[in-house]
């Protein structure tokens, strides 16, 4: 188990952010917006072509961690390989244990452990961000169905993954919502 922590933790902590914005010639993402190196603020740059390879490069972390995992040490290893991918992404040891928030990555474990789970967190997420137009909002929703999604289908371990997850992409979204709570969270495309 502590094998498979380690394997993904080291996969997620590759921080595609920051280096494709960096090999873009933008700097360091970390600089702007939210300081993160997650999708949503590498959209605050203004290329859309960037944030969506972060968006997929963060999301294939997770998913490479868990099938990964999986094939060399088995179905719960896969799980903890997972769990580990997005602690790795959210606080990468090269970056001064600042990381992203971690919704694109830990979407990736819940499509690489039980796709339907992870495509239906997704579909919350579109709609949510659609109608809102609140980014944190979607992630938070998604991350509130996800283990509501995993017991409905009866996916326990799935269930208690998805659990873990939310609990850590909530801790990382801590200022997010007080900014929700005081109105002031950015809309998405507000380039804030």
């Amino acid at each position: 188990m502590i094998s498979a922590l380690v394997l993904g933790y080291l996969i997620g902590s590759v921080p595609f952010g920051l280096l494709l914005t960096r090999a873009a010639g933008l700097g360091d993402i970390r600089r702007i917006g939210s300081g993160s190196i997650g999708a949503t603020n590498v959209l605050r740059t203004g290329r859309k072509g960037l944030a969506g390879a972060t968006l997929l490069l963060d999301m294939g972390k997770g998913v490479v961690a868990v099938l990964l995992a999986g094939r060399l040490l088995g179905p719960t290893p896969a799980l903890a390989g997972g769990f580990g991918a997005l602690v790795g992404h959210v606080a990468p040891a090269w970056l001064g244990f600042r990381g992203g928030k971690g919704v694109a990555t830990g979407l990736g474990v819940l499509l690489a452990a039980a796709w339907p789970i992870g495509l239906l967190t997704g579909l919350v997420w579109l709609i949510v961000a659609r109608v809102g137009r609140i980014s944190s909002v979607a992630s938070l929703s998604s991350f509130v169905a996800a283990p509501v999604l995993a017991s409905l289908f009866r996916e326990w371990p799935v269930a208690w993954l998805a659990l873990l997850l939310a609990a850590v992409i909530f801790l990382r979204h801590r200022d997010n919502i007080r900014r929700l709570l005081g109105g002031t969270e950015p809309r998405i495309g507000d380039g804030r």
